[in-house]
């Protein structure tokens, strides 16, 4: 027994030595423009791409707008729909690039924090707090607008949205129940 804790504390001795094994899965990264982004994720921020942020709502029956224009034909979708559902993609689209935006500042402003040495818990817990806020009203945005295109489609739509996106056994009765409540509501107020 004491022989082979030996050879496992040797083992650890020897890795801990190899510069190669202690290397950070960080290592180069230091180098990026806002060391807490990739360009990947600093281009869908900016972007406003969904970047499974509306997860929630695509995988419960409430389809996104982008995805069911390019199911159009296949969801036979009314002028009137393919209208809607193209204007509330390109509201959203100037709003989510907007957040994202201000997402990708406010990583900067973390960023400079420490590459000039004027991190303190305090200014870094408010801007971690802005951070955390600003996402917050980017995943908001998205999954408003997969509200929204819920309302703009039928159940059935729906439920051939779910199946031609892989989604076995997804169920269109949250979307068409909201949908329906949203008719009645309108319906009420028109009088």
């Amino acid at each position: 027994m004491k022989h082979a804790v030996a050879i496992a504390w040797t083992a650890l001795a020897l890795n801990c030595a190899d510069p190669a094994a202690a290397q950070s899965p960080y290592a180069g990264e230091q180098t990026r423009a806002i060391t807490a982004l990739s360009a990947d994720e600093q281009r869908g921020w900016l972007d406003g791409q969904g970047m499974g942020l509306a997860r929630a709502a695509e995988l419960n029956s409430h389809p996104g707008p982008m995805h069911a224009l390019e199911l159009a034909e296949a969801l036979a979708l009314s002028d009137s729909q393919r209208r809607d559902l193209q204007a509330l993609m390109s509201r959203h689209k100037a709003e989510a690039r907007t957040l994202g935006a201000e997402v990708v500042r406010l990583e900067a402003e973390l960023d400079r924090l420490f590459a000039e040495r004027r991190a303190t818990a305090d200014n870094v817990s408010q801007v971690a707090a802005a951070i955390g806020a600003a996402q917050a009203r980017v995943r908001a945005s998205h999954l408003a607008t997969h509200v929204a295109t819920a309302a703009l489609l039928t159940p059935e739509q729906i439920r051939r949205y779910d199946a031609l996106r892989g989604y076995a056994g997804g169920s269109a009765a949250p979307a068409a129940a909201g949908a329906a409540a949203d008719d009645t509501h309108r319906h009420r107020h028109r009088h």
